[in-house]
């Protein structure tokens, strides 16, 4: 746990906007502690922490919002719920894998989506071949919410995927092994 709250500190400091819990192996006692860490440790630097799925441990530790797969909680019950409690701000994203999960997020009511694997990476390997950046082109043109490359993004094909319309990116290992975090969070957005 104390490498994860190092990289946590570090993405804060280096000026990250969100920083996504996705700690699907930890059990909930855990998962609730470590997203209570994330959100106190980075709330000077205005970063909005997301937590993976659980909407429950989003809401107990006051995350800024909760991010879906495939086999999360139903966005239309999520998005609902958002607009009954009165939460416009409470963020709801989607990783998407195609054009029509894409258009389905957006009218679902998701803020934003992931959308990849744009790139070959071993940890998106069971969602399938890399789908390039032409088809992230695609989504980014075919819906109005913010899309994020994620997949085997690293600085130099980061780039490419802005200029495929992307806001953003999403990466692991690039922030993870990045000698100075900082540094790269700074080129990242100057792209």
């Amino acid at each position: 746990m104390r490498s994860l709250h190092d990289c946590i500190r570090r993405a804060a400091a280096a000026g990250a906007n969100w920083i996504q819990i996705r700690e699907k192996d930890l059990d909930s006692r855990s998962l609730v502690e470590l997203v209570y860490f994330a959100v106190t440790e980075t709330r000077a630097n205005a970063v909005r922490v997301l937590v993976n799925d659980r909407l429950d441990v989003a809401l107990a530790k006051n995350a800024a919002g909760v991010h879906l797969g495939e086999n999360s909680l139903p966005l239309n019950a999520v998005t609902q719920w958002r607009h009954s409690r009165g939460r416009p701000g409470f963020l709801v994203g989607v990783s998407c894998h195609s054009l029509e999960s894409a258009r389905a997020a957006e009218e679902g009511g998701a803020d934003y989506i992931f959308f990849g694997p744009v790139f070959q990476t071993p940890s998106k390997a069971a969602f399938g071949a890399p789908q390039g950046v032409e088809r992230l082109h695609e989504i980014c043109e075919s819906i109005e919410i913010p899309v994020l490359a994620i997949g085997g993004i690293n600085f130099e094909n980061a780039r490419a995927c802005v200029a495929a319309g992307a806001a953003g990116v999403a990466a692991i290992r690039l922030f993870q092994d990045a000698k100075d975090a900082a540094v790269l969070a700074g080129h990242l957005q100057e792209i």
